[in-house]
């Protein structure tokens, strides 16, 4: 995605799409624009570099999301990252963009299908949620000792107590999705001028 960016923005193009394999670490790149200049850190997406990800919170003044349209096997995966970034008391009043990558595919689900499966599995976990609580609560009215589930037993985090006054679900309530396709550049000017529209009213306030 960051390549394609900096092909359609930058004197000197990024890297062609056939040199170009998984974001392993980061990769780091800007453009300029009308009255300002965007710096992207593009990390990957892999779980032993997901744990650098808040290193770069504090300073970034927007979040944008990429995710693999086409691997519908991993979106449930895919949706637990989401919703850690989601969560994240450090990110809750910046704009956040969703993007489903890989529109150029037949296979790829489509922007409503990818919003569906967030809904879902967002109901999904609520449900289980309310399952394991209803157990415990039986059991507690029982007298006997629950062995926990593994994520009733995992211990909760600033991030997971934090009360954030309602601006998750505002957030969800407004949240942008786009389609785009970082091989056909579909979609990544939109992207683009979302984040310098938003990067410009940040600063107004």
């Amino acid at each position: 995605m960051l390549e394609k960016i900096k092909t359609m923005y930058n004197p000197t193009p990024g890297m062609p799409p056939e040199k170009i394999g998984p974001t392993v670490g980061q990769n780091i790149g800007k453009i300029s624009l009308p009255s300002t200049t965007l710096h992207f850190f593009d990390l990957g997406g892999q779980r032993d570099i997901r744990s650098i990800w808040p290193k770069y919170y504090d300073e970034c003044h927007a979040v944008v999301f990429v995710l693999d349209a086409c691997d519908q096997a991993r979106l449930s995966e895919t949706w637990e990252v989401f919703d850690e970034v989601l969560n994240s008391p450090r990110l809750l009043n910046l704009p956040l963009l969703l993007l489903a990558n890989k529109q150029d595919s037949p296979t790829s689900l489509s922007v409503a299908e990818i919003r569906e499966s967030f809904d879902a599995w967002q109901k999904a976990r609520a449900n289980r949620e309310a399952e394991n609580d209803e157990a415990v609560n039986n059991d507690k009215g029982k007298g006997k000792a629950k062995q926990p589930s593994e994520n009733a037993d995992s211990p909760k985090t600033t991030e997971d107590t934090h009360d954030d006054g309602g601006a998750k679900d505002e957030r969800m309530a407004s949240l942008d999705v786009m389609g785009v396709s970082a091989l056909e550049g579909t979609g990544v000017r939109d992207a683009v001028n979302w984040l310098y529209i938003r990067v410009q009213n940040a600063r107004k306030m």
